[in-house]
């Protein structure tokens, strides 16, 4: 990691070349990231079958990503704050809260392992889990479980790399994890036959060897920042910081969660060819939110450092410019993967049935998705500034809560996948309307 001293590109350089600069590498580890399950899906999809498709990507993975996506918010609490303190160049506060994450990583991996594995079978019924597909959700779910401390270590120390500007090495850290992974699931299943078993370890083990590597390179930290084992714990002032910073946005994550389980709950009445599509297709929709994301990572971190100079023209017009970038690409995105749809979803199955339910879901509702680029930089802007509770709220009732409650009146009245789908540009459009309203009034004001 740099030396924080010298000239920081994010608050001084030129603000469209360091947002790519700083993008790219994030869009990157996301893809790799995203990469370790979607392999998962390949593999089982074209060695196992079906069944084993639809409990690696349907009930199991939507649990991971509740779990998963709460603390990734809650750990964008540490990167914001340790942004604004990179900016401010304040050493002392940069480390204090560098270690109180990591406490928050080590505790919540400890809590999340043992009551994962024993309310695993209780969360598959919840989410009415086809019978044939519940003994292989259960085994993937609970090794899944097993590992999760470092999950939370990687996605804690990847984050805070980079709220200090460094988003290369998370990325090369992914690459190396991603091929263990690939080349693991092809041992375990293709020669081993161990099935979901064999993606489960390979997983498991990649991920570790990820949380290892970024930790380290913590440890080795010429920096601003040097993580010091001995001296991970919780200090009360930092702790209260990052939790009042990063728990709305955890909270938001379960909700986005909850409504997307809602859905597959829904799905899940249709069976296992529909389940099966729906579990491709989230691979292919994961194509968008890596996009999506990386720009909302990238956006934070920008207004937070500029924040923390006190660089409040640059705060805007790096909203701007994140935006009008995030658009031209999604767009383009939504056009190479409608037109494309079909040959896609053959990389994951052969069967002809999942094929068209799947490529109808996808022609459905991707076009939609320019809307969420709203979405994603005005509430990663107004993040990276501290303000995260009105953002939440408006996602709440836009998405959340409307979106349960168009599944409950579908479900009903008109019980079809397509009237289930379009819960989502709904949804989307009146929650982008709320956002920018918002953001043209908070910005008026400040």
């Amino acid at each position: 990691m740099e030396s924080q001293t010298a000239k920081n590109p994010i608050t001084e350089g030129v603000i469209w070349k360091q947002l790519l600069f700083f993008f790219f590498p994030i869009l990157l580890g996301t893809f790799f990231q995203q990469l370790y399950n979607t392999v998962d899906t390949v593999v089982v999809g074209q060695f196992v079958g079906k069944e084993a498709l639809a409990s690696v990507g349907g009930s199991a993975a939507q649990i991971v990503n509740l779990v998963v996506g709460f603390f990734t918010g809650l750990s964008s609490g540490a990167s914001i704050t340790i942004a604004q303190f990179v900016g401010a160049k304040d050493r002392q506060k940069a480390n204090e809260g560098l270690h109180n994450a990591y406490a928050i990583a080590v505790a919540g991996g400890i809590i999340l392992t043992i009551a994962g594995i024993l309310l695993t079978p209780f969360l598959l019924n919840l989410m009415n889990t086809p019978a044939d597909t519940m003994q292989d959700s259960a085994v993937y779910l609970r090794i899944y479980f097993g590992g999760i401390l470092f999950v939370l270590i990687y996605n804690m120390g990847a984050s805070i790399l980079r709220a200090t500007g460094d988003s290369r090495r998370p990325l090369y850290y992914l690459i190396v994890c991603c091929l263990i992974n690939i080349v693991l699931d092809l041992l375990f299943v293709v020669v081993f036959h161990l099935g979901v078993m064999g993606v489960a370890i390979a997983t498991l083990i990649a991920q570790a060897v990820s949380a290892c590597l970024v930790t380290r390179r913590l440890m080795l930290s010429e920096g601003l920042l040097e993580l010091t084992p001995g001296e991970i714990r919780f200090h009360k002032k930092m702790l209260g910081s990052q939790l009042k910073m990063g728990l709305p946005t955890g909270f938001e994550s379960i909700l986005f969660s909850i409504t997307n389980i809602a859905i597959l709950s829904a799905i899940n009445t249709f069976g296992t060819d529909t389940v099966a599509a729906w579990s491709a297709f989230g691979k292919l929709d994961a194509i968008f939110w890596m996009i999506s994301t990386a720009f909302g990572i990238s956006i934070t971190t920008f207004v937070g450092q500029n924040y923390g100079a006190g660089k409040m023209d640059r705060v805007r017009k790096s909203t701007l410019i994140c935006l009008a970038i995030d658009l031209v690409v999604s767009a383009v995105l939504v056009v190479l993967l409608v037109a494309g749809r079909e040959l896609l979803f053959r990389l994951f199955i052969s069967d002809a049935s999942v094929i068209e339910i799947g490529a109808e879901m996808l022609r459905l509702i991707m076009p939609w998705y320019v809307v969420y680029v709203f979405i994603e930089v005005l509430a990663g802007s107004l993040r990276g500034v501290g303000d995260v509770i009105v953002p939440v709220i408006i996602t709440l009732f836009g998405v959340c809560l409307l979106r349960i409650v168009w599944i409950i009146g579908v479900m009903h009245f008109s019980p079809t996948i397509p009237a289930i789908i379009y819960s989502y540009p709904v949804t989307w459009v009146l929650t982008a309307l709320a956002f920018i309203v918002y953001y043209i009034v908070k910005n008026r004001r400040r």
